[in-house]
């Protein structure tokens, strides 16, 4: 697998000039609901006046929330509010697409202000809804729970479906089972120059992450010095340099040691570093295990996956005998 032409693709996505997205419900809903397949178009550092809950349902990756980075696996859920610029990255080698790898609820805020005029019981998630501006994600009841009400808007439409909606966000609202992602004072540059060096950088580090790319490369490309742009990306895009391209590397690695028999010597130089020692240390530190723990995890889970799915199959069989 070439590592390099993986992430071309989704790189050169990246690239283009930045567009606000453009999120339209159709006349009879009052929120958006869809199942995306991953990559396509939208798939890139983007901002919107609605806020979105996001579940990555079947890939692993990098989630980037405002100035906050880190790793997701299977079932990871979260919210993003208002204005805060997200991405949700999953290294793909060519051609590759992961069916129905989001789902994802877009929803505007000022439609439930409006609905608590009416309701009453509606104001008491308006603190939730504030936090959420920063960007929340999800963990133990709340995220199980989240995803199987997210997982059951596919099958209707009408009024049950916005039943399940205001139960989502009660459910998500309710246990406090979330941490803060962004910091409170984030805010990055929204003109389209900057937004423009943004994308550019980001497009750069993704098509050239396992090669050894240094902090002179990068801001060479965008005529700055280090210092410059070290401090442009780290307000612009939610991370240090360092951090970008470690956590890019290791995410990466972690789809090798799932997806392949490569030993962990081969990709550790398969994704940039240049002695093992710091491939362990670092990924040790990202993910609390090492390489060799991971994919023994990643292992076993593949094999709970599929006697859970065996197990569905002998169900729905016998419940239709």
């Amino acid at each position: 697998m070439d590592a390099e032409d993986a992430v071309r693709r989704h790189g050169a996505a990246l690239s283009r000039r930045p567009v606000l997205e453009q999120i339209v419900t159709d006349a009879d809903e009052s929120f958006l609901w869809r199942c995306d397949d991953y990559p396509w178009e939208r798939n890139v550092w983007n901002i919107h006046p609605e806020y979105e809950i996001h579940l990555i349902r079947n890939a692993s990756g990098i989630a980037l929330v405002g100035d906050h980075i880190e790793p997701f696996e299977p079932g990871y859920l979260a919210i993003v509010g208002s204005g805060l610029p997200h991405d949700w990255v999953t290294a793909t080698a060519p051609g590759e697409v992961i069916r129905s790898r989001d789902i994802v609820l877009q929803f505007d805020r000022e439609r439930l202000r409006s609905a608590a005029a009416l309701f009453p019981e509606l104001a008491v998630l308006e603190p939730f809804l504030t936090l959420a501006l920063r960007g929340l994600a999800f963990h133990g009841e709340t995220r199980r729970l989240g995803a199987e009400q997210l997982e059951a808007m596919r099958e209707v439409t009408g009024l049950e479906r916005l039943g399940l909606f205001f139960r989502l966000l009660g459910t998500l609202a309710a246990q406090g089972e979330y941490k803060v992602l962004s910091s409170e004072n984030f805010m990055p540059d929204t003109d389209d120059a900057s937004q423009s060096s943004v994308h550019m950088a980001l497009a750069y580090i993704r098509e050239n992450f396992t090669r050894d790319l240094s902090l002179t490369d990068v801001s060479d490309l965008l005529g700055m010095s280090e210092w410059a742009f070290s401090r442009f990306f780290k307000r612009n895009s939610g991370s240090s340099f360092t951090d970008y391209l470690r956590t890019l590397r290791i995410a990466y690695a972690c789809k090798l040691l799932a997806d392949t028999q490569m030993p962990v010597t081969d990709i550790c130089f398969e994704i940039g570093y240049a002695n093992v020692s710091n491939f362990n240390r670092n990924f040790l530190g990202q993910r609390g295990m090492t390489p060799s723990s991971y994919r023994r995890m990643s292992q076993q889970r593949m094999i709970r996956n599929k006697a859970a799915a065996v197990l569905t199959d002998t169900v729905v069989q016998t419940n239709t005998a």
